[in-house]
């Protein structure tokens, strides 16, 4: 049998850096054909690949690998709203999400993300709007035993409110996580991680390493794991 072939190369990591010092449309122009080559089309054979191995992770969430409307996010930019008028993002990332809000980047996932900035497997809940937030809140005053179980060993961050919000308890063991505006965790990868022709069973143990945050995320919201 032969020998499984990486599905990313050196190529992405050249494009994103050189993607940060020329963050442009001429250039961007200039380079689609490496864009596509380096990034687009292995992230997408990568999410049709890895779709087996999160089946045997969770059965309900989707690797969706449509080039548009998919499991990867769209490398341009929304500037609408931001100081920021770069119009590329200089990393791939993707977004394995629950089916039932497959269309929703604040729902729980799992997230891969390479690039120039940013070398990472995540998984969470990331700025959750205030019903899911109070669900997770709740949740945890009403199972602490098992946040501390599904936390352990996990350095979550994300953003923290700077008190504990009104009508919960100051002293609470995980007073703390109840200040949280994100609950995501995250596990650090390499260069060598990413360009391995073994990638997808490494970013699938990273997944795994992270399922019990996910359990309880997707249990408090109501969701099926």
């Amino acid at each position: 049998m032969a020998p499984p072939t990486p599905h990313f190369g050196p190529g992405l990591f050249a494009f994103f850096v050189e993607l940060s010092a020329n963050n442009n449309k001429d250039w961007f122009a200039a380079n689609k054909a490496r864009y596509e080559r380096d990034v687009r089309d292995p992230a997408l054979r990568f999410i049709s690949d890895f779709a087996p191995r999160l089946k045997e992770i969770s059965g309900s969430f989707v690797a969706d690998p449509r080039p548009v409307g998919g499991s990867m996010f769209r490398i341009f930019r929304d500037t609408r709203f931001s100081k920021d008028k770069t119009p590329y993002k200089t990393q791939l990332g993707i977004h394995f999400r629950h089916a039932a809000t497959t269309k929703d980047v604040h729902a729980p996932g799992f997230y891969l993300g390479i690039g120039a900035d940013e070398l990472m497997a995540g998984g969470g809940l990331w700025q959750p709007p205030p019903d899911s937030l109070k669900a997770v809140r709740e949740a945890i005053l009403a199972r602490p035993d098992a946040w501390g179980e599904a936390t352990a060993s996990r350095t979550m961050w994300g953003e923290q409110l700077k008190k504990v919000p009104a009508g919960y308890d100051a002293t609470h063991r995980f007073a703390d996580d109840l200040r949280r505006k994100d609950f995501v965790a995250s596990v650090t990868l390499t260069p060598a991680d990413v360009i391995a022709a073994d990638f997808l069973d490494r970013y699938a143990d990273a997944c795994r390493q992270l399922a019990p945050l996910q359990r309880f995320l997707t249990g408090a919201m109501g969701l099926s794991w």
